[in-house]
Formats: structure tokens, sequence, C-alpha cells
């Protein structure tokens, strides 16, 4: 018979907190089993047993302190029980006698009075009877669906259990998963300077943990999970060993021998915060900054999942040979549980050549296309297509061809001042391009010089801006330049995401807005 739950509010999930039990049990759960668990496994594991205690406690609260009647019993005169199938009403037994059925066997009948002062009898010690399974919850009552619970809180217990493991140091945590520390296989220092002898004779790496533990031939008699784990663990707090596997794969890596813009930001990739009123922004300059997919700009509050997206390069992924990860393309790339940077791999789509490369997650760039970009022609203000692939830990990368010709397209020059001109001539193009970014540079040492000045010389901000949209505006027969020509401009010489630059036209009232994202600078009202 189905019946009510009468334990757990309702808003029992939504204040979980991890108790000292909880640890406890865990602890003891980790201890029997020896396989360290991910943190959605203990959440599962942890649910069953707070399910089961809020059951229990559900039928005490319901017996009333007595005695479930089942058929199976044994009862006494003066005992008193509860009947779950007659929604836990509450009886005494004022009478025991034997059963007459021949087709039962031996059995007994208690006669009961229930507190309004009707009775009833109900058969006693009988083994095969339908009402000796217990009473099952109401199976819309969420608070006892595991299923249910985790579809509504899921995520906020994961992040509760999370912040309670890591508040007790008896817990360690590797790749996501979690693990006593007092039972951990000990690894010594001998077996992780072995370790690093077999990532230096592997070009640094990336080995998964098992093939290390194959080389180093550690003998242990322990659970194989359980040593990985313990290997893992010991890789990880050793400065000289990065683990660089996607979510779900363990990998390492010797860090001395990473390449330094996976390290850090490479010189065209350091931004030095520039002050922005964010309070000045249209719904069409916000689109248009979103439009940029620019790794510094702030995320939008709703993203929706894709399986592929469209980028535009700018001058400093150009030149250092990376891509941005922006608010949509972080989805495409494989991350990781704590890993910082990602060794993966990238097909291209075109011709299936597969290469390695490197997800930066802690600065926001891919890192490893240099030679790619020079083999696929590539220029400023191309297009790429990033896919997902069905494969994990691989992304596939594919330029926007277009058929080869001589194209008009915005060349850069530098002066023998070092300052930057812009002229239209025609190249060889072999890519689809943004015709308001794409910018040729047939003389890259010269815009790095240029980009040293500005650096070296602390060019103002503002002076900048005001001097590419002045070379911009003389391209164009009104005079105009539009607000991304000047974001892919100002990017030659120094790094900046959109808002800075929108924040600054927009509030200068020498930069007119005439429609449509152009303006007109007006040197009068300077």
């Amino acid at each position: 018979m189905v019946i009510a739950s009468t334990t757990l509010q309702e808003d029992y999930w939504e204040f979980f907190e991890l108790r000292d039990q909880d640890i406890e049990y865990l602890y003891n759960y980790l201890l029997e089993n020896e396989t360290p668990l991910t943190t959605a496994e203990l959440l599962s594991v942890l649910l069953d047993e707070r399910i089961r205690q809020g059951k229990i406690a559900r039928d005490l609260e319901r017996s009333q302190g007595c005695d479930p009647y089942l058929p199976k019993g044994q009862y006494h005169e003066g005992q008193e029980l509860v009947f779950p199938h007659l929604g836990w009403r509450k009886g005494k037994v004022i009478h025991v006698r034997p059963g007459r059925n021949p087709d039962l066997g031996p059995f007994e009948v208690i006669r009961v009075q229930f507190s309004q002062g009707e009775t009833r009898e109900f058969a006693a010690g009988l083994e095969n009877h339908v009402l000796n399974k217990p009473p099952e919850v109401e199976a819309e009552d969420d608070k006892f669906d595991k299923q249910a619970i985790l579809e509504t809180y899921g995520d906020l217990l994961s992040r509760r259990l999370e912040e309670g493991l890591r508040a007790h140091s008896d817990f360690v945590q590797i790749a996501g998963r979690w693990f006593p520390r007092a039972l951990l296989v000990d690894i010594n220092a001998g077996h992780l300077n072995l370790a690093e002898a077999v990532l230096d004779m592997s070009g640094g790496g990336p080995l998964p943990t098992i093939k290390l533990l194959e080389q180093i031939e550690l003998q242990s008699n322990v659970n194989p999970k359980l040593l990985e784990f313990s290997m893992d663990y010991a890789l990880q707090e050793d400065d000289r060993f990065d683990e660089v596997g996607a979510a779900g794969e363990v990998l390492w890596f010797l860090k001395r021998l990473e390449p330094a813009a996976v390290l850090e930001p490479p010189l065209h990739l350091k931004y030095h915060p520039i002050e922005e009123d964010r309070s000045l922004f249209t719904d069409e300059m916000l689109r248009l900054e979103a439009s940029l997919q620019d790794e510094l700009s702030p995320p939008p509050e709703r993203l929706t999942k894709v399986d592929e997206a469209q980028i535009c390069l700018i001058y400093p992924h150009w030149r250092e040979g990376t891509l941005p990860l922006s608010a949509q393309t972080r989805l495409l790339f494989p991350t990781a549980y704590e890993a910082p940077r990602i060794r993966f791999t990238i097909v291209d789509g075109e011709t299936n050549e597969r290469f390695p490369a490197w997800v930066v997650r802690t600065h926001g760039y891919v890192y490893g296309l240099k030679e790619w970009y020079e083999k696929r022609g590539l220029i400023p203000g191309s297009y790429i297509k990033v896919q997902r692939s069905k494969k994990a830990g691989e992304v596939i990368l594919t330029r926007l061809a277009r058929r080869p010709g001589r194209e008009y397209v915005r060349t850069v020059l530098v002066g023998s001042d070092g300052g930057i001109v812009f002229a239209t001539l025609k190249h060889n193009v072999t890519t689809q391009f943004d015709e308001r970014m794409a910018i040729v540079v047939p003389d890259v040492e010269g815009v790095d010089h240029a980009w040293d000045k500005v650096i070296k010389e602390r060019i103002p901000f503002e002076k900048t801006v005001v001097s590419m949209f002045r070379e911009l505006a003389k391209l164009n027969q009104q005079g105009l330049a539009h607000a991304s020509e000047l974001y892919a401009a100002v990017n030659l010489v120094r790094r900046c995401p959109p808002g800075p630059i929108l924040s600054l036209i927009n509030s200068r009232p020498w930069f007119v807005h005439v429609g449509d994202q152009h303006y007109r600078y007006t040197e009068n009202d300077e």
C-alpha cells in the first residue's frame, strides 16, 4: 500500500549541509571499497544513505514508538502495535489464540483494540503474506526519489559536497576523484625521479599515469586504482609535473618542457586593464561586443550550447598562434576539473591532419596554431570555424577558404618614425575574411617595433585610439570608421578588448556616432 511521508521538510535538500556523520560515512565507504570516487559518485552514495536515514526517521515517527505489525511477527497481550497498511493506526493486543486453517499451517490470531474502541483480528506467525513487504513511499514524493533530487538540486548538492570535503584535510582530490589521505600508497622521491626521467625521454609528455607506473615498475599488492590515484597525488604535489588531461583523463607533462606561452601569456596577449564605463553601452554595442568574441570581454548572462562557432582572428592571436577562448568557443574546447592547462589534439577540417595544441584555461586562449596559420594562409581578420569533435580530446578547426585571387585589403605599413599607417593594397588572399577587420601585415617586425614603442614610451590609451581612428578615416571618403575596425586596428599595437574602446569613443564629444556603430572624429571639438 502507498503511504505519504511525514519527514524531510520541503526545503530539506535546498538547505543541505555536510555533517560530521556524513564525512565519517564517506570516509568509511572509501576505506572499505579502496577505490577513489568522483564528487558525483560520492554524492550518489551519500544520497542513498541520507534517504535511508530519512526513511528510518519517517518510520519511527509513524510508529509512535511501537513495533509495526507484519503478519510474520510474533506478538503478546498488552503489546502496542502500529499498522502501516491502515494508515499507521495504533492499537493494543488484547488477546492471542491459535489460528485454524489447514492450508496455512500453524499460526496465531491476535485481537487488537484501537484507540476508538474498535477491535479487529489479524494473523501472526505467517511467513508468506503480502503485507510482510513494507509499504512503499509515495512514488511522487520527490524527497525520497534520488533521481528527482539530483535533477532539481544536483549542482547545488555537488558544490556543497565539494566545499565540505575541501574543508577536511583528511580528504585529497586529484582529477576530480577523492580519497582519504591516510590511506594513500607511499610514493617516494625515487619513484618521482624515475617518472621525471620517463617523461623526459618522451619529450615531456603527455603520458597517462598507468604508463608511468609500468615504466617505474612500482610493486604493490593494493587496489590498482588506489595505486594509480596515489601516484597521481604525488605527481600533483611535485612542482616538476603538470596534469594536462581533459576532464575524465589524467595525463602528465614535465612543466619545464612546456611551451613558455602555455605557462604565461605571450607578449601580444598581455592585457593591462583599462577603465571602462559599461553604463554607456547600448544593446547594439553589447551585441557588437559579443559578436567579436574577445576572451577578455565579460561573458553574456545566457549562453546557448552549440556544436560549432566562427571566430574572426585579430592581430595578437594571429601573431602568437593562438585562438581566443571566448564565452562561446570555451564550450567547444576540452575542459578539466582542476588542470589550468590541457594538452589536446586539433584536427584540420580540410585535410584531417592532426597536431597537438594547448588550452590555457586560466588566461583564456588556445596555443599552438602558428604553423597552421602560416600553412593555411590566414591573415588577421580571417574566419576560422571551430567544431566539437565526436572524439574526446579533439577539436576540429577549419579555415573558411575562398578561391585564390588578388583582393584589395587594408594593409598596415610602418613609417620611419615607427608610426602605423594604413593603405588599401592588392594581395593574394585564400581565406574568407571580415572586410572591416582584415589587415594584411607584410612587415611583422616593423609592427612589433610599433608595439614595443607603445610599451616603452607609455603612450596613453586614448592617444593610441585617436591615432588609429585618424588613420582609418583616411581610407574612407566620408571620414568614418566602424567600431570593429577600430578594435582590430588598436590591437595592432596593444592588447585591448572591445569594452574600453567602445567606452572611450562613446564618452568623448569629439567622437560622433553617426549610426550602425560608425563614428566620425571632429578635431575642432577636441
